[in-house]
C-alpha cells in the first residue's frame, strides 16, 4: 500500500505533509488530513521504508502524533485570532442558518461553564473543530477558556487516528484494507461525535 504516497511515505517531509494539511484543514475541511494520517501511520506499521542513513524509522508514530497534534492546534488558534478580529461579519453569516447558530449558543454555554469536553468532542465531528474555532473566536471567548481545550482535543484526536491507522496496519498488514478499516472507525467515530453535538443540551 502506500506507494501511492511515493518516497513520502519513507521520507521527513511526510512530517510536514501531515502537518500542512491539518492545519489547513480548518479553513478547508475538505482537505483529507484525516486520510494522510491514517496512511501514514499505517505506512509505519509495515516493513520500514527509511533510508539506511536515517537514525530513526520514518515514518514514526510519536512523530506523526505530535505534528499532528500540534498542527491542529496552531490551525485552531489562527481560526480563533482571524474570528476575532472579524467577529461581526462572522455573526451575520452564522445568523443566516438556524442550526449553525444553535451550535455557536451551545458552545458557547459550554466554554462559560468549563465545559470544554465539547470542544474536543467538535474536533472528531465532520467541519465541528471550524465550527468551535471560529465560534469562539468571534465570541471573543477569552483563550484560556479555549486554547487548552484545543491542545487537549488535538492530541486526543492524533492519538486516535495514529492509533487506528498503525494498529489496523499491525493486523491487518499494511494495506489498503488496513487503511479503509481505520477510516471508517475514524469515520464512525466522527458521526458519533456529530450525533452528540446535535443533542439538546441538558444543561441549557
Amino acid at each position: 500500500m502506500l506507494e501511492s504516497l511515493g518516497p513520502l511515505s519513507g521520507s521527513p517531509w511526510i512530517y510536514a505533509v501531515v502537518a500542512l494539511s491539518v492545519l489547513c484543514d480548518v479553513f478547508l475541511p475538505v482537505l483529507p488530513s484525516g486520510v494522510l494520517v491514517i496512511a501514514a501511520a499505517t505506512a509505519a506499521a509495515g516493513p520500514s521504508t527509511a533510508a539506511e542513513h536515517l537514525p530513526h524509522r520514518v515514518p514514526d508514530i510519536l512523530a506523526l502524533i505530535l505534528s499532528a497534534a500540534t498542527a491542529s492546534v496552531l490551525g485552531d488558534v489562527a481560526a480563533y485570532r482571524m474570528a476575532w478580529r472579524g467577529g461581526d461579519r462572522f455573526t451575520r453569516a452564522l445568523g443566516r442558518s438556524r442550526r449553525l447558530t444553535v451550535a455557536h449558543e451551545r458552545l458557547g454555554t459550554a466554554l462559560s461553564r468549563g465545559g470544554g469536553g465539547l470542544v474536543v468532542l467538535a474536533r472528531f465531528a465532520p467541519a465541528g473543530r471550524s465550527l468551535v474555532s471560529l465560534g469562539a473566536g468571534a465570541a471573543h471567548r477569552r483563550a484560556r477558556d479555549f486554547v487548552p481545550w484545543s491542545a487537549v482535543a488535538g492530541v486526543a484526536w492524533a492519538a486516535y487516528s495514529v492509533g487506528l491507522g498503525y494498529f489496523g496496519g499491525q493486523w491487518l498488514g499494511a494495506t489498503w484494507l488496513a487503511t479503509g478499516v481505520s477510516l471508517l472507525a475514524l469515520f464512525a467515530a466522527g458521526a458519533g461525535a456529530a450525533f452528540l453535538m446535535r443533542r439538546p443540551s441538558s444543561t441549557s
